[in-house]
């Protein structure tokens, strides 16, 4: 899964998740079942090795707890909302959709398509990425 997302993406983001505190909460086993600490470790090495951008966003950026959409801070929720409405903008926001939005806008790789460059500027390919190569042609003999 680590290799798949580095090789398909640019670039990657991921929360620092304190793990060794959520593995002394009721969520244990499901923490440590997901290995999310050696997750990180593979993308941050495999994002060296491939040439690509990794961002770690640091534990306490309130990404599931700030509207995307108007960047209000509501405050902490219970792990069972899973879905909430923004006090200050009304708009119905996904827990983990608005979290990785606001992963993305922490990490600095949100774009908005409103007279912003939606595209990176080109820049050379690595030798595996740089498309089709055609095969030698065998001489005729």
């Amino acid at each position: 899964m680590s290799t798949a997302l580095i090789r398909d993406n640019q670039a990657v983001a991921a929360e620092d998740l304190a793990v060794a505190a959520l593995g002394r909460t009721r969520l244990a086993k499901s923490v440590h079942d997901a290995g999310w600490s050696s997750f990180v470790g593979m993308l941050e090495y495999k994002a060296r090795l491939y040439g690509r951008e990794f961002h770690r966003i640091g534990r306490f950026v309130p990404t599931s707890q700030t509207c995307s959409v108007c960047g209000a801070k509501d405050g902490l929720k219970p792990l069972h909302v899973r879905e909430w409405q923004c006090g200050a903008c009304g708009v119905w926001l996904d827990r983990d959709v608005n979290a990785a939005v606001n992963v993305a806008k922490a990490a600095g790789l949100a774009v908005t398509a409103c007279g912003a460059q939606v595209r990176p500027p080109s820049g050379a390919a690595q030798r595996i990425e740089a498309g089709t190569h055609p095969k030698p042609h065998r001489e005729a003999a």
